[in-house]
């Protein structure tokens, strides 16, 4: 298995996972050349992709979408809210759309749409399962039940540690934006993704850190703050990274 975060953050989202043979694209929210070439990078054709996951409608995780589905002609899964959001916004014919809600099958592929906490029409998050298991939670104002669980156990997590409470409180972001950031269909502190790590049953050999928020937070703060609840809860994590908006986080096993 391969998992690769592309891009993550406000200006874009785009995560690469290859798993017995089958290549998925989950989000397209940068540019569909910066894709072709973050994947060309690390050895991958952007032209060998086999399907495309889609989280939800936001611009920071479809803004690629229209020239990939244009240039390659690929089959997008999501769930039915997104799909029907995506009709009229954005042009990609409506025979490569496919409306998922529940587990489905992918080429031997096990794929779980999970419905996340978020202000999008139909968000969610993925659970791809074939001989490893890779989740990628994002987008999130809180770890729900369902979430928690189709998070745990996996080999590889992608889960969101968007900012730092008392640097979105003191920062200047308008009031209404602070409040959307904090609400339950907003996004999760670093805090947060700390706990939903300790409550696992199971915790990920490997956790990327990702949507972290250039306005508030910084790298190094989302670690410290995983990384000291994680011990102080006599937690462990073997391989915790951070990802950012210009790097590729590659994960191989």
């Amino acid at each position: 298995m391969e998992a690769a975060v592309l891009a993550s953050g406000s200006k874009g989202n785009a995560t690469y996972v290859e798993m017995d043979g089958v290549r998925l694209l989950i989000d397209a929210g940068i540019s569909a050349t910066r894709i072709k070439k973050a994947l060309a990078a690390i050895g991958k054709d952007a032209g060998a992709i086999d399907a495309i996951l889609l989280t939800h409608e936001h611009r920071d995780h479809i803004a690629g979408l229209a020239t990939l589905s244009k240039w390659y002609h690929l089959p997008i899964f999501t769930r039915p809210g997104t799909m029907a959001e995506l009709k009229g916004k954005v042009a990609v014919p409506e025979d490569e759309l496919h409306a998922v809600r529940d587990a489905f099958s992918l080429d031997g592929l096990h794929i779980l749409p999970f419905p996340t906490s978020h202000d999008a029409a139909d968000s969610c998050g993925f659970r791809i399962c074939g001989s490893k298991c890779c989740a990628l939670a994002t987008d999130l104002g809180f770890v729900t039940q369902n979430v928690q669980e189709a998070v745990d156990g996996a080999d590889v997590a992608i889960l969101e540690a968007n900012h730092d409470l008392d640097m979105l409180k003191n920062g200047r972001y308008p009031w209404p934006l602070k409040r959307r950031i904090l609400s339950n269909r907003g996004h999760l502190t670093n805090a947060d993704a700390a706990w939903a790590l300790v409550r696992m049953q199971v915790r990920p050999k490997h956790v990327v850190l990702a949507h972290l928020s250039e306005e508030n937070n910084r790298p190094e703060l989302a670690q410290e703050t995983v990384s000291d609840i994680l011990h102080e809860q006599g937690a462990a994590v073997e391989d915790l990274r951070l990802a950012s908006q210009n790097q590729t986080v590659r994960i191989r096993q």
